[in-house]
């Protein structure tokens, strides 16, 4: 009887101890939760805080765009973002393309401090902490491009005759690094810069019998093009090295025709190519005699390589936004004009001579000596422009009115298509509207994009400056709220606000539509 029970007894405590189905023991190992799957869109990775890291570790080569959803930049640069894509996926290449909301993502855009949109980064090898700004075309091949560059060799390895000929001929502008030592800092300084020059080909070589094929006795950079003299040399200074600076002068001046003409394709170029003094050739295409100008054009160039620009804009295409910031119309072609792209200077022609290669020449030199006075553009000033309450100023009437001692004017300069100017509009118009029949206040609007002014360069739009009455041409910047109620203050305390505390409204101003806009928040890229 004891032994019976003993066994039920033993039985109980094996039952109440033992395994009940699988489940383990406190403190014993889990499974772990599946790692988040990254969501695709058009061949775009979304990415967000929770899975930057997971695709860093995954893609060894990882370009991100920060977006915002309302940013325009951001919406045109979407198709290519995902046609660059596909050509890299179609390639097979380890390169992926990314993109952060950045507005709903703020750790992510603080992390990596994103202030405008869109912001893309390049990440290699996972590396979380040494990222590379993005610097490249906003178009799909040139996309791609730059990052083949960055994931491979950015200029191809030449063995023989063969190859390099066939380099040469394939594309316009082709530049050929000759080394005879490819271990040597100078090749690294050559590679550096073939990553970025995306709109050449590269070659590079140490072979000897390529070095006597070209004529080369030292190591050498040679761009060879198909057109104007066909190459240009760089010799590598022997003390001093390659400098990168220097050589990408040498290959934006020399890649550029001595002529170029201006249309969408050349005009990156055109203002990349870092040469300040550019002389423009206004001609009709479609006519003969105009087309005859070309060559004695042409003939004048040479000697102004690197220092003047020669442009040929034709005025039968569609280059009116040229002809109207040069004040030029068509029915004016054959002409000429001459810019100073840095002071924004313009200086034309005294005298409506014929235009041959002497008369380009003679007008070069007497602009680069200090010969010529620059022009100004002005609208013509209209038979009403004091009509309305808001006075319209040209650059003809803008000295009489914003400087007459009698009145305190307040200009808004603006530009047609800026659409801050479109916005504070009917508070200017009120402001006019109250203050009309004030004898000794003046409110005008002037057009900056037509009309230039000796005083001063207005660089962002819409510029608001008040001149009060009284001698020694005093000017007041406007830089607070837009609307009638600051405005109105700001005329009755003699061109000052009262001191007070900004308010919400005033702290949240719109900036001005200039590319020098800087914030705290991340803002759309200009």
């Amino acid at each position: 009887m004891d032994s019976q029970l003993l066994l039920v007894l033993l039985l109980l405590l094996l039952g109440v101890s033992g395994p009940r189905g699988q489940e383990p023991e406190p403190g014993g190992p889990s499974e772990e939760p599946p790692e988040e799957e990254i969501p695709e869109e058009d061949g775009i990775l979304v990415l967000n805080q929770h899975t930057l890291g997971l695709a860093l570790r995954e893609h060894p080569a990882l370009l991100v765009e920060f977006y915002a959803p309302w940013c325009g930049h951001c919406k045109a640069l979407a198709p290519e973002y995902s046609k660059a894509a596909a050509l890299l996926a179609a390639e097979s290449a380890q390169t992926r393309l990314a993109k952060v909301d950045g507005p709903a993502e703020p750790e992510l855009t603080k992390e990596f401090a994103v202030t405008e949109y869109p912001t893309l980064k390049f990440f290699r090898d996972g590396n979380r902490t040494h990222s590379e700004e993005y610097t490249g075309p906003r178009e799909a091949k040139g996309i791609a491009e730059w990052l083949r560059r960055r994931v491979g060799s950015s200029a191809t390895r030449l063995e023989d005759e063969a190859s390099t000929q066939a380099l040469i001929d394939a594309q316009d502008v082709v530049v050929v690094g000759f080394f005879q030592d490819l271990q040597d800092e100078d090749v690294a300084t050559f590679l550096a810069l073939a990553q970025d020059a995306l709109d050449m080909t590269f070659g590079l070589t140490d072979r000897p019998q390529l070095f006597q094929k070209f004529g080369l006795t030292k190591d050498t950079v040679v761009l060879f093009k198909k057109f104007d003299e066909g190459r240009a040399d760089f010799p590598v200074d022997e003390e001093l090295g390659l400098d990168q600076g220097d050589l990408s002068y040498f290959l934006l001046t020399h890649s550029l025709r001595l002529v170029t003409e201006y249309n969408s394709e050349t005009s990156p170029k055109i203002f990349a190519a870092k040469i300040l003094n550019h002389l423009l050739l206004f001609i009709n295409q479609t006519l003969a005699p105009h087309r005859e100008l070309l060559a004695g054009f042409g003939e004048a160039a040479p000697p102004f390589r690197g220092q003047v620009l020669f442009v040929v804009v034709d005025v039968g295409a569609d280059n009116s936004h040229v002809l109207q910031y040069f004040g030029v119309k068509a029915e004016e072609a054959p002409t000429l004009r001459f810019i100073n792209m840095e002071t924004t200077k313009k200086y034309t022609p005294a005298d409506g001579g014929p235009l041959t290669a002497a008369s380009v020449t003679a007008f070069c030199d007497a602009v680069l000596g200090g010969k010529v006075k620059p022009y100004l553009l002005s609208q013509e000033v209209p038979p009403d422009w004091d009509q309305r309450p808001v006075k319209t100023l040209v650059g003809k009437n803008f000295e009489q009115v914003a400087f007459d001692e009698t009145k305190n004017v307040f200009i808004k300069f603006y530009a047609p298509w800026c659409t801050h100017c479109k916005e504070m509009a009917p508070a200017w118009e009120e402001l006019a509207e109250k203050y009309k029949d004030h004898e000794d206040i003046v409110i005008a609007e002037l057009d900056a994009t037509a009309n230039e002014l000796e005083a001063f360069t207005v660089h962002g739009f819409p510029t608001l400056k008040y001149f009060p009455a009284g001698p020694g041409r005093k000017v007041i910047e406007y830089n607070s709220a837009r609307d009638l109620e600051t405005f109105s203050k700001f005329l009755d305390n003699g061109g000052e606000l009262p001191a007070e505390e900004p308010t919400e409204e005033e702290s949240l101003a719109p900036s001005l539509e200039t590319p020098a806009n800087s914030s705290s928040e991340p803002r759309e890229e200009l």
